[in-house]
């Protein structure tokens, strides 16, 4: 229902944009109007992102397709980025090419930015910590707010005084504003796109866990990755001195769900004779 409502909040509001950017003569509402049409292919990569991630696996995708949602994540920061590039080159063309700018109408189609754009991001506000997709839509329409605001200080500043540079210098900073709020969003989903450990979760410390659990001597080929942006997997190999394997696996995944936020797991359990023979112990491994 949010990506809905948010979808079609900002499609409405990049109408609205580009034509009274174009009746205003202002590349910073032209510049907005960018950065929201990129927000609106993002929710709807999102949205489409979470309905897939749904789908049971199949003999082809024994995973499913939760990585869509990893996919969406960084399709959405490459998109906001390259529409950095546009809006800060329009600017600098506009500064050696200035126009008049109508203030008034900058102002108050930007106002409406904020209402739209803040409305939008609370509806993504409590499900931003656990899910990098909902969290890039989320800091895509707060940041959103802010840039609009940014935007209706510009316009009003522009009807005071006439000093039409205003207008690029507010489109460059809202690239500024893009850039920075985007990077850690481009940097998570690369991580995750190439099984990097996922954020919040420290191999050493899932490590530990294992150790720790009854029995168990030793760990190897210890590997943890994302199977979407809220679900982790992990693989191990279990040195054990227990007579009970079946109990050391069921404790072992209770505790990894538990302390780290891993739901898959599959684990090897070996002997110490075993676990010599092992070609993926670390002195087997070439």
């Amino acid at each position: 229902m949010a990506f809905a409502v948010g979808t079609g909040l900002n499609a409405a509001f990049v109408a609205a944009q580009v034509f009274y950017g174009l009746l205003a003569h202002s590349v910073a509402l032209l510049a907005d109007a960018v950065h929201n049409f990129g927000d609106v292919l993002g929710l709807l990569l999102a949205w489409g992102a979470v309905v897939l991630a749904k789908s049971r696996p199949t003999q082809t995708r024994t995973y499913g397709l939760g990585r869509t949602t990893i996919l969406a994540s960084l399709v959405n920061a490459v998109v906001l980025l390259i529409g950095c590039g546009a809006i800060a080159l329009e600017a600098v063309q506009r500064f050696n090419d200035p126009a008049p700018v109508g203030g008034q109408t900058v102002m108050w189609v930007a106002a409406a930015g904020i209402v739209i754009n803040g409305l939008t991001a609370l509806m993504f506000l409590s499900g931003r910590k656990d899910d990098l997709n909902i969290r890039g839509a989320f800091l895509h329409m707060a940041a959103d707010a802010g840039v609009s605001a940014g935007v209706v200080v510009a316009g009003l500043l522009i009807t005071l005084t006439g000093w039409h540079w205003l207008d690029p210098t507010t489109s460059l900073a809202i690239a500024a504003v893009i850039v920075v709020g985007t990077w850690g969003l481009l940097r998570d989903s690369v991580n995750l796109a190439l099984d990097a450990v996922p954020a919040g979760i420290v191999l050493p410390e899932v490590e530990r866990t294992l150790r720790t659990l009854p029995g168990v001597v030793d760990v190897h080929d210890l590997h943890v990755w994302g199977l979407s942006t809220t679900a982790a997997a992990l693989t191990a190999h279990l040195v054990h001195e227990s007579n009970d394997p079946d109990e050391l696996i069921r404790q072992a995944g209770a505790e990894l769900r538990a302390h780290h936020k891993i739901g898959h797991v599959t684990l090897q359990v070996e002997t110490r004779q075993l676990a010599e023979t092992c070609d993926l112990r670390p002195d087997h491994v070439i």
